[in-house]
């Protein structure tokens, strides 16, 4: 029995906390949700309103699209992570924990009256993946961590008059997620599996200030999930089935768009993600009886963007942008499974119109992320040292209008 509580405390405490790595968002989060916005540094997102992935960013900008419109996107995502100090026995330092991941999402917009539009979103909020060498000197707090989500996100828009317009959407969610670690001796390595679904909402509003500038305000709300899955190790009784409580954050954003001129757009962009709600990780055996209730103190995160278009002709546009993008966890409380700090982005990207119905959207950006250091005591030995981090993002998209 003993040995069975220390398998689930030091595995089943982290199954949230392992969902992270590089993430492209702060924490887990994952912002790229088009790529047309991500030569801007997603900069306006909640503002620009300009193709259907306006379902996610805001849903208010719906009433913006005439007739329907189909955008499928990927994202190619590498995180690296990068770990040097001392751990366990050896010299093994892990290699790379990151890895590259495919992000795909896809949105559907169509008008239903000529002032409600009908929406749909499928896309992956949280997620990405980190990956240790099994015998790095940290492989008893952390080898192999990942996350995945699928979000269906079908929305409605209305245009309340030529100023404003109004938008809302329910979100299903699902959750599966992957932990191992080396938990030495008989055990050998533990597996953490676990599944949950849940439901939440999102809502937004655009206002026309002139005819060539308007701002929007969007809210996505937390999602609460109930993780259920199992521990599997070597020895069978240590075995069993494991719960665990999670609050993912609500985020809201206020962005700002204006024409320029004909040739120059700028845009500008303040999110806020409440992380604090992410304070412990509490953990239930099958009886309902905790193992282990484990501090976090996550903060509220800030993410801050600056973008530009340029309209060569009617068939190019090009884009930059700048973004500065806060870490939810501080120094104190990092972990081998979240080698995460403040990130600075710097975007490229741009647009071809294909067609009079089509057009390709592109992007790459680098993030910069500050050096992280990990002092983590539990589980023994300590994991001391420092991670050399980055992330890399191309991405592609097609619009449709039919």
């Amino acid at each position: 029995m003993l040995a069975k509580k220390t398998v689930l405390h030091y595995s089943v405490m982290a199954a949230l906390l392992l969902m992270t790595g590089s993430a492209a968002a702060s924490g887990f989060a994952l912002i790229e949700q088009n790529a047309s916005g991500l030569g801007n540094a997603y900069a306006g997102g909640a503002a620009i309103a300009d193709d259907a992935s306006t379902v996610f960013f805001n849903p208010a900008g719906m009433s913006r699209l005439k007739g329907k419109q189909l955008v499928v996107a990927g994202h190619l995502i590498t995180p690296s992570a990068k770990f040097s100090g001392t751990g366990g026995a050896g010299t093994n330092m892990g290699g790379d924990a990151g890895g590259t991941a495919f992000v795909p999402n896809a949105y559907f917009v169509m008008e239903v009256q000529p002032k409600l539009n009908f929406g749909v979103g499928l896309n992956a909020p949280f997620g990405l993946q980190t990956s240790y060498d099994p015998a790095w000197v940290g492989n008893h707090q952390a080898i192999k961590s990942s996350l995945t989500t699928i979000n269906l996100n079908p929305s409605l828009s209305y245009q309340v008059n030529d100023e404003l317009s109004i938008g809302a959407g329910v979100n299903y969610q699902h959750i599966k997620g992957e932990l191992t670690e080396n938990r030495g001796g008989a055990l050998g390595t533990a597996v953490v599996q676990g599944t949950d679904n849940t439901w939440g909402y999102n809502v937004g509003a655009l206002y026309n200030v002139t005819p060539t500038t308007r701002i929007g305000m969007a809210y996505r709300s937390a999602m609460s999930y109930k993780l259920k899955g199992t521990v599997t190790t070597a020895l069978p009784f240590a075995n069993g089935p494991v719960s665990l409580d999670v609050k993912l954050p609500d985020s809201f954003s206020m962005s700002a768009f204006h024409q320029y001129n004909d040739k120059w757009d700028v845009m500008a962009d303040a999110t806020l993600t409440g992380w604090s709600s992410f304070k412990q990780v509490k953990v239930l055996d099958a009886n309902g009886a905790a193992i282990s209730n484990t501090p976090e103190n996550w903060k509220n995160t800030v993410r801050v963007a600056l973008g530009v278009s340029h309209h060569y002709n009617e068939q190019w546009t090009a884009r930059a942008g700048l973004a500065y993008d806060q870490a939810p966890v501080s120094d104190a409380f990092r972990t081998a499974r979240i080698p995460d700090n403040d990130r600075t982005w710097l975007a490229v990207g741009g647009q071809y119109q294909v067609s009079a119905a089509g057009a390709v959207d592109f992007g790459y950006a680098h993030l910069f992320v500050k050096d992280s250091k990990i002092n983590a005591t539990s589980p023994a030995p300590a994991l001391v040292g420092t991670y050399k981090n980055s992330v890399d993002i191309l991405s592609a998209q097609y619009r449709y209008n039919f």
